[in-house]
């Protein structure tokens, strides 16, 4: 049997080297939030034709018989918010899971910036301007307690063959001893639901700094495309001989590293920093690699949305692809989940200011294709190129990246009269002369000159727009004069472009200083009217 062969049994039988008792999901235990009034599913392994009952504090039962590979699962509506419950899992052995919640459950992805938890933004800035936002962290830390808010977080881990069913994760709440460990995007758009609603929400983290979005995708999505399917199998044929050389990715260690990073100090640290190759194994930017590993562990568990905040990875790998994959990756996750269109909302990503030009143009097709995704039904996204910070690409502000986040769902999940929900999105453009004319979506009362400083509403100023561009047919972009002419539209010109064909805004990794906000203080989203 070969390497491959090997770990495809053991992640397929894993669940049967376990002791002889019932167990459920991770998930299922104790501090757990279940989404309320709806049928959820329950499930976990117990010896086959093994009989389990479950039942709950609040009145459901369901019984089921374990498959023949140990599997069993049963659907349980919920009540109600509230709690506390119990739900008691019964077979050869009995098992209580305490403190259940039934409230508002979501999902929390991406890459660093979902990932870094609160205790992550405790240290001083990089830049003196933003330390208030670390002081606002800090208090939040030391005097957050709502036990009514909470997390579980899928450990990051990498499964190149073969899909993992569980983990090894605990339930924390929002109190002093376990705030620090929550996701600080998911928090922020949290405690906003907390205040609005009164009902439990939970957070489900699946994230990891630095990841593209290619290992996000499941290996059945990279089936249906020839183009993805060539990609995905290149891929693993590359494995298969960086395994056959490197042998047990356990022992593997890169030797020519230390040579490298000496060799790039003494050049005098001018060029990227190298890093240990690492084992395909253990590589977290494999296609597929973190669905078969941390998305698959929690499958089919009842949510309300999905939070995604990703990208950064990508605006050098894959860059003109993007529109594509992130497509793909909601309808395929709202598909795997069988729950309909569930609500899934994004972030632009924030300003920072990258080393290399590709990564600065990438940063923004990035920040365009995933306005883009906006084509799909029950989508939102909010935009921060506004609260970014130059010097550091987690930014502190994510009090206003959960808030915008959180916009969304109040008025399109639970009905809230909110004017806008985001700032000026891209409508459509038109020519006029030797100018061109956009119009926009979310303007509420209508556009305004803005600027915003930390966690403070953005404010009227008398300043020109700043960061629009204009080109003519010889595809050369120019700075362009803009001005605010009605409403809901922009007229954008240049003297030296008699013949505009496209507009563009914010066209950069770090846009500073882009100041076209609707009159609720929401920043214009990147956008280009290039097809």
């Amino acid at each position: 049997m070969n390497f491959k062969s090997f770990l495809s049994l053991v992640t397929l039988l894993l669940p049967l080297f376990a002791q002889s008792i019932v167990r459920p999901n991770a998930l299922f235990s104790d501090g757990m939030v279940v989404q309320r009034n709806s049928t959820i599913p329950v499930w976990g392994w117990a010896d086959p034709d093994e009989k389990i009952t479950i039942e709950t504090s609040w009145g459901e039962k369901a019984e089921t018989v374990a498959l023949a590979d140990s599997s069993w699962r049963v659907s349980l509506k919920t009540p109600d918010a509230g709690g506390p419950f119990q739900i008691t899992i019964a077979g050869e052995n009995r098992l209580v899971i305490n403190d259940v919640l039934s409230g508002e459950v979501w999902l929390c992805t991406g890459q660093s910036n979902m990932d870094f938890a609160m205790e992550k933004f405790l240290g001083d800035a990089r830049e003196e301007k933003y330390q208030p936002l670390v002081e606002y962290f800090r208090n939040e830390v030391a005097t957050a307690n709502d036990p009514w808010l909470r997390h579980i977080e899928v450990p990051q881990t990498t499964s190149v063959y073969g899909q993992k069913k569980n983990f090894e994760g605990n339930w924390v709440s929002a109190t002093p001893a376990d705030i620090g460990k929550i996701t600080a995007t998911g928090y922020f758009f949290a405690k906003e639901l907390r205040e609005k609603l009164n009902v439990p929400v939970a957070l489900v983290e699946c994230s990891w700094g630095g990841t593209r979005i290619q290992p996000w995708l499941s290996e059945k999505v990279y089936q249906t495309d020839e183009g993805l399917k060539e990609y995905f199998e290149h891929s693993r044929y590359e494995i298969a001989e960086q395994v056959a050389t490197m042998g047990d990715p356990e022992s593997y260690v890169d030797t020519s590293f230390q040579r490298r990073f000496d060799k790039w100090k003494e050049s005098g640290q001018n060029t990227s920093r190298p890093y240990p190759i690492e084992h395909p194994l253990k590589n977290k930017q494999i296609p597929a690699t973190l669905h078969n590993a941390m998305i698959s562990a929690i499958v089919p568990y009842a949510i309300k949305g999905v939070l995604w905040y990703q990208g950064e990875s990508n605006s050098h790998f894959l860059e003109n692809e993007y529109e594509k994959y992130f497509k793909l990756l909601i309808t395929s996750w709202r598909e795997e989940w069988g729950l309909g269109d569930i609500p899934f909302y994004w972030t632009q990503l924030a300003g920072y200011e990258v080393p290399d030009e590709r990564s600065d143009l990438g940063w923004a097709m990035v920040n365009d294709y995933l306005r883009r995704g906006l084509d799909l039904p029950n989508t939102g996204m909010a935009v921060l190129h506004d609260i970014g910070e130059a010097k550091d690409v987690h930014p502190h502000n994510k009090m206003d990246a959960g808030k915008r986040l959180s916009l969304w769902a109040l008025k399109d999940c639970y009905g809230f009269d909110i004017p806008v929900v985001s700032g000026p999105l891209y409508k459509s453009s038109s020519v006029a002369g030797n100018k061109m004319v956009i119009e926009f979506l979310e303007v509420g009362s209508g556009l305004m000159v803005g600027k915003k400083e930390l966690m403070a509403d953005a404010l009227l100023v008398d300043e020109p727009l700043k960061w629009f561009q204009i080109c003519g047919p010889d595809g050369i972009w120019k700075n362009a004069e803009a001005k605010i002419i009605g409403t809901n539209q922009v007229e954008v010109f240049h003297p030296e472009v008699e013949h505009p064909q496209a507009v563009r805004y914010a066209w950069s990794s770090n846009p500073e200083g882009a100041n076209l906000y609707n009159q609720s203080g929401l920043p214009a989203a990147v956008f280009t009217t290039q097809e």
